[in-house]
């Protein structure tokens, strides 16, 4: 039976060591200064980079050659499998490239991209509305999603019409809209239901149409009051219902997300969608409603700049691929205080090594450092087994006993002790009074399960080969010695009959000598 995630080592509610509560932290927000305004338009910079791999699944395929002129809207590349995602013309220009390659992450492997050169015109392809997608089938409301290359905006980017489709597979019957921010920085989300609270609610209910869900809940954490506010005030007379979580970090993570929202626990090594829910993030939702409402792909997403070396933090509506230098320039940077970047919140995110790496459909904050707000690295202490980790991991492992195995690189002791229900918060760092890297040691534990995992399948895919080569070759010798032993046989039994006619022939011969030379006898 699978062990739940909320029953690993120690209760889901409580408190722990210097009142931390169990399974979670509260890191400062830094998130008012990028909320003082409101969603600004982007200014389209001169080129944008569209990379084909915008999310977790197979890469798109271009549509699209060097020297087309194409529109907003338009298709530049199409899916090529069912996780793979349409990729569209954030605005109109010239294909200068289609397989550049650029390295978008600490992996070091480079992903193929598509280079525009916009025109400035921003003309665009005529799109077909819908006035009420209540009249369309929930078949027809998928195909429009997956049409659109709408995927995830608050996660690994799944897409989402496959998330779908696998919800009602599954007979789920709840829906969750999950807006709860809860990383530092980020405030994309709550800029976005602040403003445009109605698209999230009708976005909200045309994906409860598409995955036949019996019910949808918008959850959202109770300091964000005046994203509260706003969907309270649209909220009345739809199917989505409101609910009010307590905010903590990491409040937003699915599994969280659901047993917050619900009281029910995922399985280990499962998913939500295995008790009937399905997660959906707002930004998603809002997506959602254009592709079937409007007719428009995902071309943009709301993005949060932030981090003190920004004059101006704020939220931007952006288009697919613009740069994130371009982002920076536009908030105005003071280059003596700026250490670097990151993409992503201050917890989860990964550095930023080339500020020309364009925004894709899953980024949803870029971060300035800074030494006050990201002070240098403190000399790593060694473990003194105090159990705070233990106490803020909101899976509930051991992360005192998995940096061990870490260390000792014991993948099947990493397998048994779950490291993969580890969702990466970086919680136990955090709180961890010995300054150790434990997320660094985490993930690259993982990267080494994973190229086990790759390296035991070839071995066993050859190994299966090699068996039934030899299977084979032990068949056709076999075959092969029947044949002569049968050719053997054949010869044998006719060597015998022949030699018993000829037997034959020669005992009636000499017989027919014996009587001739009687019958001369006789007659002389």
């Amino acid at each position: 039976m699978a062990i739940s995630w909320a029953k690993r080592a120690c209760p889901v509610l409580g408190f722990g060591k210097r009142g931390v509560k169990l399974g979670a932290i509260k890191p400062p927000p830094h998130k008012l200064e990028s909320l003082r305004s409101r969603i600004m338009p982007t200014p389209l910079p001169e080129r944008l980079v569209l990379s084909l791999q915008q999310h977790q699944g197979d890469a798109s395929i271009p549509c699209v050659e060097v020297g087309d002129k194409v529109l907003k809207f338009q298709a530049i590349a199409e899916a090529n499998s069912e996780s793979s995602l349409n990729l569209h013309a954030p605005t109109s220009g010239t294909i200068l490239s289609v397989d550049q390659s650029l390295v978008f992450s600490d992996s070091m492997t480079p992903e193929a991209c598509i280079v525009l050169e916009c025109d400035g015109a921003d003309n665009a392809l005529k799109v077909s509305t819908t006035r009420d997608y209540r009249a369309l089938e929930h078949e027809h409301l998928l195909q429009r999603i997956e049409e659109a290359g709408v995927c995830g905006m608050g996660g690994a980017g799944y897409p989402t019409a496959l998330k779908l489709r696998h919800g009602i597979s599954k007979n789920i019957d709840l829906l969750l809209i999950n807006a709860a921010e809860c990383e530092p920085y980020i405030s994309c989300d709550e800029a976005l239901l602040r403003e445009r609270a109605k698209e999230v609610i009708q976005g909200a209910e045309i994906i409860q149409a598409a995955c036949l869900a019996n019910s949808c809940q918008l959850v959202i954490e109770s300091n964000m009051n005046e994203a509260i506010d706003a969907l309270r005030s649209e909220i009345t007379g739809s199917s989505v219902q409101l609910k009010i979580v307590a905010p903590s970090y990491p409040a937003g993570d699915e599994r969280q997300i659901v047993f917050a929202a619900t009281g029910r626990e995922t399985p280990s090594s499962g998913l939500p969608i295995d008790i009937g829910v399905v997660v959906v993030n707002a930004g998603t939702a809002a997506a959602c409603l254009h592709a079937v409402s409007k007719g428009q792909p995902c071309i943009s997403r709301v993005v949060t700049l932030a981090g003190s070396p920004l004059r101006t933090p704020k939220n931007f509506d952006v288009p697919i691929g613009t740069p994130i230098s371009h982002l920076q320039t536009l908030c105005g940077m003071d280059e003596q205080s700026h250490q670097g970047t990151l993409a992503g919140g201050s917890l989860m995110g990964q550095p930023v090594l080339n500020l020309d790496l364009p925004i894709k459909k899953t980024s949803n904050c870029v971060v300035a450092m800074s030494a006050q707000e990201f002070p240098a690295q403190e000399p790593v202490l060694p473990c003194i087994r105090c159990g705070y980790c233990a106490d803020a991991c909101p899976a509930h492992l051991l992360p005192q006993q998995l940096l061990v195995f870490s260390k000792q690189q014991a993948v099947e002791a990493l397998e048994d002790h779950g490291l993969f229900d580890c969702i990466e918060c970086g919680a136990c760092a955090y709180v961890c009074p010995s300054k150790i890297p434990l997320l660094q040691y985490y993930r690259s534990s993982k990267e080494l399960m994973l190229l086990e995992a790759g390296v035991t399948a070839r071995s066993s895919h050859w190994q299966q080969r090699f068996q039934y080569f030899q299977y084979r070759r032990k068949r056709v010798n076999q075959q092969r010695a029947e044949g002569k032993q049968s050719a053997s046989d054949n010869s044998q039994q006719v060597e015998q009959e022949f030699s018993r006619d000829k037997a034959r022939e020669e005992i009636a011969a000499a017989v027919a000598r014996v009587k001739s030379k009687k019958s001369k006898n006789q007659a002389s």
